[in-house]
């Protein structure tokens, strides 16, 4: 079955409504937005000439994320899979544990909790927010999983199941109030993976918060970008601490004696990135208003087309609307492509949701749960352009 002329006309016409014609150059999926300030503070940096990982710049970054998200600590690192990678070995996750992970996710976040030596444990997604299944998880973990004298351990497996990675898909905020609940009934630590969603909050706390700590990304595709770079979130000062120490080498404070006492890592952001960050979080607002817009818009359009859906922020929550995207309304891996294919021959970069991480040849032999919803998540998400300058003009002048 494929999807009919009309539909495909009526996808490509609701596009064009909303960005316009593409032109001669394609309509990105989403593509950072740099203006005179970035250059500004960019400039100063490199005339000061400390562009490495001291500075004021990411002092200031940090102060300025910690402010935003309500957090009492952000440390800046290189990128959001290391960001995840120190969050995970620093809470305590050791080689061949489990970590239950979203099957329905960016590889990095399998990724990070493998480079700990642990092995991703693969869990469903819910249909309406598209993250992490609290109700699924929980019944997933009674029926496999056992608690002895206080850890949790797969019973087919018999490894202990440390932690849990949530992450909000495209910057929709996943029911992590849920979640935490299921974590305390079986023991486990929370890690967010909030590399998608800087400016999205459930009521009024702000993602990557919840957990024992949390992550962001600041990727040239991200909201905000840092050209690469990421971030830890955490309340808790002794984590913070430690955080801090392992990802500059865990080198001692002295004024010419290298000593360092732990093997660590070489994860701190540069100041040269962080003072791009600097501008952008300046400028998060107008960028996140703009977005809004532009959802709204795209809300509007597919309200009443019969074969699709825009995807909205779920109840309760205020989604930063990173990648926008339209969900088939009858799952079908063909029509899903064959509208893929007529928007980017048209100059509109749509792309599909990221093969589920479970048939990845490095994961496929993982533990997992039965992972139906997310494989009809697959067959239907497309992400369409979504960058914040399509309607920043309204905000914003810069």
């Amino acid at each position: 079955m494929t999807t009919s002329k009309f539909s495909k006309q009526e996808f490509l016409s609701i596009l064009q409504s909303v960005l316009g014609k593409s032109g001669g150059a394609p309509i990105a999926l989403h593509e950072p937005n740099i203006g005179e300030l970035e250059h500004e503070l960019v400039a100063k940096c490199l005339n000061s000439g400390w562009v490495s990982s001291v500075g004021e710049y990411i002092n200031e970054f940090e102060q300025g994320l910690a402010n935003f998200t309500k957090s009492k600590h952000a440390i800046a690192v290189v990128n959001g899979t290391a960001a995840l990678h120190l969050a995970l070995h620093t809470v305590g996750v050791k080689p061949d544990d489990e970590v239950l992970v979203p099957t329905l996710s960016f590889v990095a976040t399998a990724n990070a909790v493998a480079h700990c030596g642990a092995i991703p444990h693969f869990v469903d997604s819910n249909l309406e927010t598209l993250g992490l299944d609290p109700v699924a998880l929980r019944e997933h973990l009674r029926a496999t999983a056992s608690l002895r004298n206080g850890v949790l351990h797969n019973s087919k497996t018999g490894r202990k199941i440390s932690a849990v990675v949530p992450m909000h898909t495209f910057g929709h905020p996943m029911q992590i109030e849920k979640l935490l609940e299921v974590a305390a009934e079986f023991n486990l630590t929370v890690v967010e993976d909030a590399a998608e969603s800087i400016g999205s909050f459930v009521g009024m706390v702000h993602t990557g918060t919840f957990g024992r700590c949390g992550t962001l990304s600041f990727n040239g595709n991200k909201t905000i970008t840092t050209g690469g770079g990421g971030a830890i979130l955490t309340d808790d000062d002794e984590l913070a601490q430690r955080i801090r120490h392992l990802a500059t080498t865990a080198k001692l404070p002295h004024d010419y004696e290298y000593i360092h006492d732990a093997v660590a890592f070489n994860y701190r952001m540069p100041n040269i990135n962080a003072a791009l960050g600097c501008a952008q979080l300046n400028r998060l607002g107008d960028f996140l208003a703009a977005k809004r817009l532009l959802a709204e818009k795209y809300a509007t359009a597919f309200r009443d087309v019969s074969s699709m859906s825009f995807i909205g922020e779920p109840g309760g929550t205020t989604s930063n609307y990173w990648l926008n995207t339209i969900r088939l309304k009858n799952p079908n891996l063909a029509q899903r492509d064959e509208l893929l294919v007529a928007a980017r021959e048209s100059g509109y970069l749509c792309r599909p949701a990221w093969n589920l991480l479970h048939t990845l040849p490095m994961y496929e032999d993982s533990p997992r749960a039965d992972l139906t919803n997310a494989q009809k998540l697959w067959c239907s998400l497309i992400n369409i352009p979504s960058s914040a300058r399509h309607y920043l003009g309204q905000h914003s002048a810069s």
